[in-house]
């Protein structure tokens, strides 16, 4: 081993701050392996005060709470678990002691989760109810109550001076990440009540960074135009999963909120958080307007690539910052959404070396300076600034501020939208998931534009959504468990007018999936998004169960979208993705034959008018045969 790699790799671990190597490794091990479960803890009767939610897990004798989170309200939760059965409760915590008293509203899910390293596992939706006290308590330990009454609920109020948003704590984020979402999770704060009549700016610090490296620009922002964000989470876990964690908090800050514009602000690795995000769900936030960054090594860390190949211990973002990583080198795969406008602002005060180029202390300049970063940057301003004086220069402050102040102007071509959405009579309320409405704009009827999806409050009637651009768009609108009628519609949205469309909403029971990429846990580790297998070739895919036997041969060629056919209540399959639709309640095995993979097997509940959970199916590649050349040594 060369010097420099053992002086990095003896500074890396010197800077562990007592975490010992046998920590590090059992923490690496255990987040890789490990699944999120996410959902939404509701309270349709109207109560509203803090929840407390817990994964018990089925596999033991006794009830035992593999993680527990306390929201200062009802709404989303997230819950990290190693591999087992896990049965969901939630109770409502009016006293604010965190110990279920009895006389609050609660849930306990009537089916198990299987969490098998999936990544995470979603649409787990609990609904606070009377009368489960017998229910709920046959699954708590005796007098629980969750280590910290500190909330993991998105626009949670933040004091910037708690412990919990202290350098300390962000270093410790860095070398024991599990350990601190366990403790208090990841989350976006609120440093004041949410303002409709003030623009979101949300603050993502880097590697080991915390909240509190923002303190200056929170100190000097306009807050008579903008209300400061902040995304806190365990920069030492994977840089994919944390993507994918924002944009399930934003995505909720969304539905309770309706913010019409979002700007984000990211120092260093942060910003690589946030593109991946971007990259992967910005479809589903067309709030996005500016993205501004400071010292983000968008090529990655040679010394990252070191410390995966020889520290005995590897702090999993290392593995996303590695420069021939598929994090960074898929990171540009696409451009950002069209309404996203980039400013790239480095630092270059690190000075030079023989054993390192020009660096701004920490990233090298060529790292901040990648080509295709440049090239989609509205602007690249560079600083006489390290890598931690640029979070307080004044030049870099006023640059923030003129790219901020820079945005998009209201245009005087949007509209908005009136929906009203009926449902059967013989919808329960509680089955409800979040609606998205899709639209597509529509030039001439041979072109159209990129879809926008609006997610929608579970259970609303109606909903004003804006302000969307003037002009023609096709409509659609997907609930897990249901079928719309119509099917799709044409609506025309004049510029400063309010334009109304309806949909009839049916339950009916549903078997919809996809064939998720390839990988081990290591690959797609826990809370992260497993994308569709893009080429995958499914030569059937079966369900037996009540009413018979059905058989689909996915379409290989046209518009690879099943949604058309999911809300028009159709059976249907394209690619890695199929929907079977209008099945009767019950249990139904379910058959995939694929070439190249072992067949698989599995079976499903199926509930009329209840979305299930969302969960990526993983093929095993089947193994390679023995040549007959072999075949004939071995005998």
């Amino acid at each position: 081993m060369s010097v420099l790699r053992s002086c990095l790799l003896t500074l890396a671990l010197i800077a562990a701050n007592g975490c010992t190597l046998m920590n590090l490794r059992e923490e690496s091990r255990e987040f890789d392996s490990a699944t999120v479960l996410a959902g939404r803890a509701t309270s349709p009767s109207g109560w509203h005060g803090p929840v407390v939610v817990a994964a018990v897990n089925q596999q033991s004798s006794r009830p035992v709470i593999a993680h527990s989170v306390w929201l200062h309200e009802p709404g989303a939760y997230e819950l990290i678990v190693p591999a087992g059965k896990y049965t969901l409760v939630a109770y409502g915590d009016s006293n604010g002691n965190g110990v279920f008293d009895g006389d609050d509203p609660a849930a306990a899910q009537a089916t198990p989760v299987d969490a098998t390293g999936m990544g995470m596992i979603t649409m787990l939706d609990l609904t606070l109810t009377d009368g489960l006290t017998d229910a709920v308590r046959a699954h708590l330990p005796s007098g629980f109550r969750p280590p910290s009454l500190h909330s993991t609920q998105a626009g949670a109020l933040a004091d910037l001076d708690a412990a919990a948003f202290s350098a300390e704590n962000g270093r410790r984020g860095y070398w024991s990440p599990l350990d601190t979402f366990r403790q208090v999770g990841g989350n976006i704060y609120f440093l004041e009540p949410y303002d409709p009549g003030r623009v979101p700016v949300l603050f993502v610090h880097g590697a080991a960074g915390s909240p509190q490296d923002w303190r200056r620009f929170f100190d000097r922002i306009d807050r008579s135009r903008y209300q400061p964000w902040f995304f806190q989470y365990p920069s030492g876990a994977s840089l994919e999963s944390m993507s994918h964690l924002l944009y399930w908090k934003l995505l909720n800050l969304q539905l309770r909120y309706g913010f019409a514009k979002l700007h984000v602000v990211a120092h260093s690795m942060g910003g690589l958080v946030v593109r991946r995000f971007m990259l992967d769900h910005a479809a589903h936030l067309v709030q996005l307007d500016r993205f501004v960054t400071l010292s983000t090594p968008w090529a990655g860390e040679s010394a990252a690539a070191l410390g995966v190949e020889h520290s005995p211990a590897v702090v999993p973002s290392w593995r996303d910052l590695q420069p021939e990583g598929s994090f960074l080198q898929t990171l540009f795969d696409r451009p950002l959404p069209a309404n996203v406008r980039h400013t790239l602002l480095f630092g270059h005060r690190g000075g030079y070396n023989l054993l390192r180029p020009t660096t701004d202390g920490t990233v090298t300049l060529a790292s901040q300076l990648r080509p295709a970063a440049q090239s989609e940057a509205q602007l690249v301003m560079g600083f006489d600034e390290d890598h931690s004086s640029i979070l307080t220069a004044p030049a870099v402050m006023q640059q923030v501020w003129r790219a901020l102040d820079g945005s998009h102007p209201q245009a005087t071509t949007n509209g908005r939208l009136e929906l009203g959405l009926e449902y059967a009579s013989d919808t329960r309320e509680v089955s409800l998931a979040a609606p998205f409405l899709q639209l597509t704009p529509i030039a001439y009827e041979a072109e159209r534009g990129r879809p926008i999806l609006l997610p929608l409050l579970p259970g609303r009637r109606n909903a004003t959504l804006g302000p969307i651009a003037a002009g023609t768009y096709e409509l659609q609108l997907m609930l897990p468990g249901f079928r719309t009628a119509p099917a799709r519609q044409q609506v025309t949205i004049p510029a400063d007018e309010l334009a109304t469309a309806s949909f009839k909403l049916a339950p009916q029971g549903v078997l919809a999936a996809y064939v998720g990429m390839d990988g081990d846990s290591a690959v797609y580790p826990a809370g992260s998004f497993r994308p569709p297998h893009p080429s995958v070739v499914i030569e059937r895919v079966s369900i037996d169960g009540p009413g018979g036997r059905r058989t689909l041969v996915p379409r290989r060629e046209g518009d690879p979208d099943i949604w058309p056919a999911y809300v028009d209540g159709r059976d249907d399959a394209a690619g890695p993705m199929f929907c079977f639709a209008n099945l009767a309640a019950g249990e139904y095995e379910l058959e995939i034959i694929a070439a190249g993979y072992e067949p698989y097997t599995a079976r499903h509940s199926v509930a009329v008018g209840v979305s299930p959970p969302s969960v990526p199916i993983v093929l095993r590649p089947r193994a390679a045969r023995a040549t007959g050349s072999l075949r004939r040594i071995a005998k």
